[in-house]
Formats: C-alpha cells, sequence, structure tokens
C-alpha cells in the first residue's frame, strides 16, 4: 500500500506539473486573469485564478488509477462516490465565481446545497463523545446540521485564508498529509489524500511567491471540502471529537484569523466575507516581513500544530487538553513577539470605538453601491469620476486623484489649510492606476470653521468619520473599492484611455 501511495503522490504531482503551464497560457491567451474588481490583488501584473482546473484534473486521474489498482475501494467505501461527486461539484461552484462572479449569498446557498446532497449519502456525524469521558451522545437529525455546518466552515475557511501566495495551498498540503496518515491507519482514501499531496506539492511549485497563478474560489472551495469530507469519513460515524480535532488543530492559525477577521467585520458593521487587507499575514507584511518570509513563518507555526494533529490521532484523543494548553501558549508567544497581543486584549476600546464606526461604515457601503450602480448608467470614465467625486465629498474626502496611463483625474474641495491624512492604493499593482485620497486629520472643517462636507446649499454633511485614523483607513478602502467595481462595470468607453483632468 506504501508503494502505491507514492505513485498516487508522483502521479497528482505530474499531471499538475503538466497542466499549470497549459492554463497559465491559455488564461493569458484568453485574458481570464484577476477579476476587475479585485481591490486586494496587488501584483503589479496579472495572475490567472484557475489553478483549481490543475487540481481537480489531479483528482480525476489519480481516482482513475486508484479504480484500476484498488477496484475493491469502491465496494468498501460505499460513500466514495459522493466524495468524488461532491467535491466536483463545490470545485464547479468556485469555478463559476472565479469566471463570473456570484454573490457571497447565491455561493453560501450553494455551499449548504452540495453538502446537504453529500449528507444523504449517508456521510455525516450521527453521534458524538464528549471529551475525556466515554459518554457518546446520539445527534439524531441534528447530525444533519452539525455535518453540513462543518462541511461548509472547513470550505469558506480555506478559501478566507486563501490571501497570500502559497499560504492555503502549503496548509492543505499539511491537512493531505495528516489525512493520508489517518487514512492508512483506518483504510479509508490513503491513495487518494496521497495523490492531492502530491498535487498539492506541484501546485506550489507554481503558487509559491511571487504566485504565477492562483487556487482561486474553484481550488479553494475544492480543497476545503474534501478536507472536511475526509475527516468525516476517518472518524466512521462514531465518536468523532479526536478525529475532527486532528485537522483543527492544523487549520489553527487559520481559525484564529478568520475568528478575528468575523468578529471585526461583525463589529464594523461590514459584510462577513467581504476581503480586507487586515489579516495576520498583512499585519507581518506591515512590519517589513516579505511576502515569502510571511508565508514561511505561516508553515513553521503550523508544522508545529500539524506534529500535534499527529499526535492526537496516535493517542486517540487521549492528549488533547495538554496539546491545548501546549498550542495556547505557542499563539500567545508568537502574538506578544508580533505585537498581536496588545489589540487582541484591548477588547473595551476596540469593540467601543467598532460602535462609533458601525454608522459611518453603513453610510459609506450605502455610497459605494450607489456608484456600482451609476458605473453601469455611465458612458464614460469622466461621468463616472463625477459621481466618484461626489460620493468622496459626501464621506468628508478633501481630494482625490487618479494617475493612470492614460492620463490624470483630479478632484479637490478647499479644507481651510487644516492638516490632512492620506491614502495611496496601487490597483491592481498600479496597472488600473494609482488613487490617492485624502481627508481632515484633526477634525472635518472647512474655511469658517464650517463641516468640510457642507456643500454649498449649506446641508449638513453626513459623515464625519475620516477624522479619526481607523474610521479614514476603512472608508478609503471601501471608497477605492468602490471606484474598482464602477469602473469594471462602466460601459465599454470606459475601458479607452482618456486624458482629462480637473473634474
Amino acid at each position: 500500500m506504501i508503494l502505491l501511495a507514492i505513485a498516487s503522490c508522483l502521479l497528482g504531482a505530474a499531471i499538475v506539473r503538466l497542466l499549470i503551464p497549459l492554463i497559465v497560457r491559455e488564461c493569458a491567451r484568453r485574458r481570464i486573469l484577476d477579476r476587475p474588481s479585485d481591490l486586494h490583488h496587488a501584483h503589479s501584473r496579472p495572475v490567472p485564478r484557475l489553478g483549481g482546473l490543475a487540481l481537480a484534473g489531479a483528482f480525476v486521474g489519480v481516482e482513475l488509477f486508484i479504480a484500476l489498482v484498488q477496484p475493491d475501494d469502491g465496494v468498501s467505501i460505499p460513500a466514495r462516490d459522493a466524495v468524488i461527486l461532491g467535491s466536483l461539484a463545490m470545485f464547479g461552484l468556485g469555478l463559476w465565481d472565479d469566471l463570473r462572479g456570484l454573490g457571497a449569498r447565491k455561493k453560501l446557498l450553494g455551499q449548504i446545497l452540495i453538502a446537504v446532497g453529500v449528507c444523504t449519502s449517508g456521510i455525516g456525524i450521527q453521534q458524538f463523545q464528549i471529551p475525556l469521558t466515554q459518554h457518546i451522545i446520539p445527534l439524531g437529525h441534528s447530525g444533519l446540521l452539525v455535518t453540513v455546518f462543518w462541511l461548509v466552515a472547513v470550505t469558506n475557511l480555506i478559501n478566507l485564508i486563501d490571501g497570500a501566495d502559497g499560504l492555503a495551498a502549503g496548509i492543505c498540503l499539511m491537512l493531505m498529509l495528516l489525512i493520508a496518515y489517518v487514512g492508512h491507519q483506518g483504510g479509508s482514501f490513503e491513495l487518494l489524500a496521497a495523490g492531492m499531496s502530491g498535487a498539492l506539492l506541484a501546485f506550489l511549485r507554481f503558487n509559491f511567491p511571487p504566485a504565477r497563478i492562483y487556487l482561486g474560489d474553484g481550488g479553494a472551495y475544492f480543497l476545503g471540502f474534501q478536507i472536511g469530507l475526509f475527516s468525516l469519513i476517518d472518524s466512521h460515524k462514531g465518536a468523532v471529537f479526536a478525529s475532527l480535532a486532528a485537522p483543527m488543530f492544523v487549520l489553527a492559525l487559520p481559525i484564529l484569523d478568520t475568528s478575528l477577521a468575523i468578529a471585526r467585520r461583525g463589529l464594523w458593521g461590514l459584510p462577513i466575507f467581504r476581503p480586507d487587507r487586515r489579516h495576520l499575514h498583512h499585519h507581518l507584511q506591515s512590519i517589513g516581513f516579505s511576502r515569502r518570509r510571511v508565508v514561511l513563518s505561516f508553515y513553521a507555526v503550523t508544522l508545529v500544530f500539524l506534529v500535534m494533529g499527529f499526535v492526537t490521532v496516535w493517542s486517540r484523543g487521549h492528549w488533547i487538553p495538554g496539546l491545548l494548553g501546549f498550542g495556547s501558549l505557542v499563539l500567545l508567544a508568537c502574538a506578544g513577539s508580533l505585537g498581536f497581543s496588545r489589540e487582541w486584549f484591548a477588547v473595551g476600546r476596540v469593540v467601543g470605538n467598532s460602535f462609533g464606526m458601525r454608522k459611518e461604515i453603513q453610510y459609506a457601503l450605502s455610497l459605494t453601491h450607489w456608484l456600482e450602480l451609476e458605473g453601469e448608467r455611465c458612458g464614460s470614465l469622466d461621468g463616472l469620476w463625477t459621481s466618484f467625486s461626489f460620493a468622496a465629498h459626501k464621506l468628508g474626502f478633501t481630494s482625490a486623484k487618479l494617475t493612470s496611463a492614460g492620463g490624470q483625474r483630479a478632484w479637490a474641495h478647499p479644507h481651510g489649510g487644516r492638516p490632512t491624512r492620506s491614502a495611496r492604493y496601487e490597483l491592481h499593482g498600479g496597472r488600473s492606476g494609482i488613487l490617492e485620497l485624502e481627508a481632515p486629520d484633526s477634525g472635518p472643517s472647512g474655511p469658517g470653521g464650517e463641516p468640510a462636507g457642507q456643500g454649498a446649499s449649506g446641508g449638513k454633511k453626513l459623515c464625519l468619520g475620516v477624522s479619526d485614523s481607523k474610521a479614514f483607513e476603512i472608508l478609503s478602502e471601501l471608497l477605492a473599492e468602490g471606484w474598482l467595481k464602477s469602473a469594471a462595470r462602466c460601459n465599454g468607453v470606459c475601458a479607452q484611455p482618456e486624458n482629462r483632468a480637473g473634474k
């Protein structure tokens, strides 16, 4: 079986190594690259998002190999067909989003339907053993809800951490190695997990910083759903605590990062699935880490938790309390050395400031949504820039300047000589231009002490949050994102170079 596992690993690696260059060339030829509305991908050159195609190809190839050399697997694992079809369906959902773009609600609904479909094949959590006891609780019908939650949560967890080159793929590689080890002991999906390990190892050659291809939503959904499914199968429908705890150790950093992101966005009133640049890896980059050093640092910490995952399986869950304590100490030590701990423990201040910003952010979201709709109505970037300037004015900004290959557009509002703070965004790494925004620093006011956002008609400005540094950071980011999305929706004239300024 070990030789077959090695053969599966090599086959998966070979398929990915063959497919990735073909996908990259075809994406470049057809211009299937970054989505035009993505603000947070800052590469200086376009990067295709269809890496999941190569992984799905490796998955199918390895599965065909297993069907030839181990035809009894389909009989010994009755749910195998559901795993294959469910994984490919989840990949298809993510690929659709990569190519066309789906709303968060549609994607979540699709994930839930696919997870429910897999559960109808008999895969699920049917009972739960209370940790450190022999007491088992039958879950009954609620087991379906728990199973769907687990599958959807792991799927989105992998997608949410796919924000740094090589990060999600590297962590998934470690998880597949752990699953292959568990499968070797329990006789389920060892070869398939080994094949996906080889595929991910080959994929990292192209995804490691600087990335030449991204996983995309298709690849992230595909891997996350598989990991969730394999963990459930390995639990053998029994006492699932140890079987699910092992991969959760490996996912310690992603779980922490995602929990902080959800809490942060919830407090600020932002959409839960909205991407931002406030994840742990962004913090490391802001203090001077290179992209490679960031990813390698995450790998190093995750390797510690991978060992803890192996120990969890080996000890059948008996060492989990000690491992949890040790893991907490590791995270606290890392947080202290990198300056996270002060923010983590300043709960009262963070919550208080967040409640003060919610109205500001909600107003900004309404304006940027209006700006997106304006993008579909405007016949030129000049008209769209006028709308953008209006939105910036209403949010309390005093100037905006867009510099691109087609020229420069600028707008300014008097601010009475007061100090200002500024933000600079290289849209798509500068390929879509450089946007610079300014707003009052010590309080939004204009000539004569009137609010900076007050119009000629004397109307009262609705949003004064740009005077706060954190609110300014969020509002300027929303405004930059609104410009990208509205420009992407603009008519074909918007794609033509224009050289107009002073609007």
